[in-house]
């Protein structure tokens, strides 16, 4: 007689495009602004709102909820990519802690270097480092002294712009290194809190506009 092995089938399930898994979205006040493209509004939908975080009357945009689906986060770094893909670009700055999470891959696929911006007592070496206010809060940005060369060209990378003042912190440091910030890019902004001005006319590129706080 015979002994017959029991076979394993493996079963490979396509989920199309429509139906990527993503965590539960909040799409009531927020719209694109680049609204032919539908990846945009995959990633608008990824991002999920916490109420009165870190205080109250808050309105927290929680970008980290785009990470759950591989797909919005995958559309997230491409888009950023095809924007700044052949251009002169020497180092991606991005700003803890959420531009860490996108400005380094954006840098991988651009080819150039990556530098951290962080808060103090995070780097080891000697920084340079400028103050900032936000909507709530008072805080200090710091950059390792030589990240950012002699005129080099510099893009700046956050999840979200709000009131201006952690932008214009990065230009100031990327100022004091002797480089040149050519545009700042970001996953949302908030019009209503008129960063665009803090900028005082630095290009910006944003995927998302939010309306309120």
């Amino acid at each position: 007689m015979k002994c017959r092995l029991p076979v394993s089938i493996s079963i490979i399930v396509l989920i199309p495009y429509h139906q990527s898994v993503s965590p539960v979205h909040n799409q009531s006040t927020r719209r694109s602004i680049m609204g032919a493209d539908p990846r945009t509004a995959l990633i608008s939908d990824s991002i999920r709102i916490i109420p009165d975080f870190p205080k109250a009357g808050i309105m927290f945009q929680d970008v980290t909820t785009i990470l759950l689906d591989p797909v919005a986060f995958k559309h997230t770094v491409d888009m950023l990519h095809e924007r700044y893909q052949g251009t002169k670009i020497d180092v991606v700055a991005g700003f803890e802690a959420r531009g860490l999470i996108f400005g380094a891959p954006l840098a991988i696929a651009l080819g150039c270097a990556f530098v951290p911006l962080r808060k103090p007592g995070k780097l080891p070496g000697d920084v340079l480092s400028a103050d900032y206010v936000t909507e709530y809060s008072t805080d200090r940005i710091e950059m390792h002294v030589g990240a950012v060369r002699q005129g080099q060209r510099v893009l700046l990378v956050d999840d979200l712009i709000a009131t201006g003042g952690t932008l214009r912190a990065g230009v100031e440091l990327v100022q004091k290194a002797g480089g040149k910030v050519v545009e700042a890019a970001c996953i949302i902004e908030l019009p209503e809190l008129k960063g665009r001005e803090k900028l005082e006319g630095l290009p910006l590129f944003v995927l998302v506009e939010k309306e309120g706080l």
